[in-house]
């Protein structure tokens, strides 16, 4: 299991892991970074960016993620088999830092109410508590969606507060002078943070709610192969995406978007509706 403290496989290859955290560090009125770490973690890679993992989390009262590893290649369905409240909690996340020497990761939490079996577990964990992820055993692989083409000449990106974490590691990636144009939806003030990057950007924080109005509004910058990364609530993911393509007539192909979260759904619904499986 992976320590943390507070301050069946797919083509890319994923391992399980277990990890033990320490105490979170509050990043702001609603954000929390839990750094985990582990023997295991040796063996996870990546090249950064919004390298999304998947997260297991024990019930209130276990001691450990119930996760059927023992049945082998069947465990994801054993998972699915288990009662509601014995089942492990798998939720996705994106890995905001790997470092070496000792192997650790950082994963920031979004805290909301009311609080979700994630959002919960990060505000009470506590030295010692276990999890387990499964993650990426070699450095580029799928689950890695910003790939802007070599020849963009400007980055637009949207994203909300589950995004925040994604959407900082994509600017701390990007070389020196690269244009950028970003907003970045928040429910409150708390949230807002001077984002570290190189590049030549301009970002714009929005009151929750307000983004398409607000974005719609706004002149890109001229560009002539721009390349437009936007993730975050389902329907605003789709409503921006429709006006970057339709509205500023930018190639489809140059347009990523991800939705990872739905209003009013929980990550099991949503992944139910749309027929996810593993």
């Amino acid at each position: 299991m992976c320590r943390c403290w507070r301050t069946s496989p797919r083509p890319w290859r994923r391992r399980r892991r277990s990890a033990e955290p320490p105490s979170p560090t509050l990043l702001g009125s609603s954000l929390v970074r839990v750094g985990f770490g582990g023997e295991d973690l040796r063996f996870l890679f990546s090249d950064g960016r919004d390298q999304s993992l998947s997260l297991f989390l024990p019930h209130p009262g276990q001691d450990a993620p119930v996760v059927p590893f023992e049945r082998g290649d069947g465990w994801w369905q054993g998972w699915r088999e288990l009662p509601d409240d014995v089942r492990a909690v798998m939720r996705s996340y994106t890995l905001r830092a790997l470092r070496r020497d000792p192997d650790e990761i950082d994963i920031d939490f979004v805290l909301h109410t009311p609080a979700g079996p994630a959002s919960a577990w990060a505000a009470r964990a506590e030295p010692g508590d276990r999890v387990v992820l499964l993650g990426p055993a070699i450095a580029d692989n799928r689950a890695i969606r910003f790939r802007p083409p070599r020849d963009t000449d400007l980055v637009v990106l949207w994203g909300d507060e589950t995004a925040l974490p994604a959407l900082s590691s994509i600017l701390e990636s990007l070389p020196s002078g690269q244009r950028v144009r970003a907003w970045i939806e928040a429910r409150d003030t708390g949230t807002v943070q001077d984002l570290v990057t190189l590049t030549d950007a301009e970002i714009t924080w929005i009151g929750a709610g307000h983004s398409p109005a607000v974005v719609r509004a706004a002149q890109l910058p001229p560009a002539a192969r721009p390349y437009v990364w936007i993730a975050g609530e389902s329907g605003s993911v789709k409503a921006l995406r429709r006006h970057f393509v339709q509205e500023c007539g930018i190639d489809r192909r140059r347009v990523t978007f991800v939705g990872y979260w739905r209003e009013g759904l929980t990550e099991e619904q949503l992944r139910e509706r749309e027929g996810v499986s593993e």
